[in-house]
């Protein structure tokens, strides 16, 4: 897929219709992947520009802090290069802000289109644990299962709060573990017996099936989502 470099929009020729099309076919490759219902790495993709862009907007200047995982010290420091020679022209400058203004409108509305797919797969998602929850949920496993429920992919995950900004915030690392083809012996208890009998290493898991009727792209769009719902899940219950 062709993606955008965090300065896309300043890099070379800074013209207004160059960087439109630029943008444009971007978007096309993007709302296609949207269309066959493939939403990652796309949709965080397309929120980080959105993001970039109304921080330069509003900031007139990028700041370390708003691009704590995209960008290095020394990309920044390029980029408030980039902008001391550029607010010297007026011209310039304001083709820049053109580019600026019609590129985050057409970010928000792709955006839009991602969260609502997104807000679709979630809202079909069933969540619910297998057997008893212990105190410690901070670390186990989730089965997934889709369409038929004919097969259940398992993973291990584990929970983890980083701050930010004097925030705290929930992470969750995964590990795919193995599938089950579901039958009247592969059922959700079963496996999670197979489960303690084989991995030592978590005595006392907290387990989760989720499950959808609809068939997703499992990487692009499934997996991503139910983690995230999962996350949220957790953080309910306790």
């Amino acid at each position: 897929m062709k993606t955008l470099s965090e300065t896309w929009f300043a890099e070379g020729y800074i013209d207004f219709e160059l960087k439109k099309y630029t943008l444009l076919a971007y978007l096309q490759q993007v709302n296609m992947y949207f269309n066959e219902s493939k939403l990652y790495p796309q949709l965080s993709d397309v929120i980080f520009h959105y993001n970039n862009l109304q921080a330069l907007k509003k900031n007139k200047k990028f700041l370390q802090e708003q691009f704590p995982k995209k960008l290095t010290g020394v990309q920044i420091e390029k980029l408030e290069l980039l902008y001391e020679q550029i607010i010297g022209d007026d011209e310039l400058m304001q083709e820049l802000e053109d580019i600026i203004s019609f590129s985050a409108d057409k970010l928000k509305t792709t955006i839009s289109s991602g969260t609502e797919l997104y807000e679709f797969v979630e809202d079909k998602l069933n969540i619910f644990p297998v057997g008893l929850v212990p105190l410690d949920t901070h670390e186990g496993y989730f089965f997934l299962s889709e369409g038929s429920f004919r097969h259940t992919l398992v993973y291990q995950y584990r929970l983890s709060i980083f701050e930010k900004h004097d925030e705290k915030y929930r992470a969750i690392r995964t590990e795919y573990v193995n599938e089950w083809e579901r039958n009247m012996v592969n059922t959700y208890e079963n496996i999670k017996a197979e489960l303690l009998r084989n991995k030592k290493d978590l005595p006392n898991p907290a387990v989760y099936s989720i499950e959808t009727e609809l068939t997703f792209p499992i990487s692009e769009t499934l997996l991503p989502v139910a983690k995230r719902s999962l996350v949220r899940y957790i953080s309910k219950a306790a």
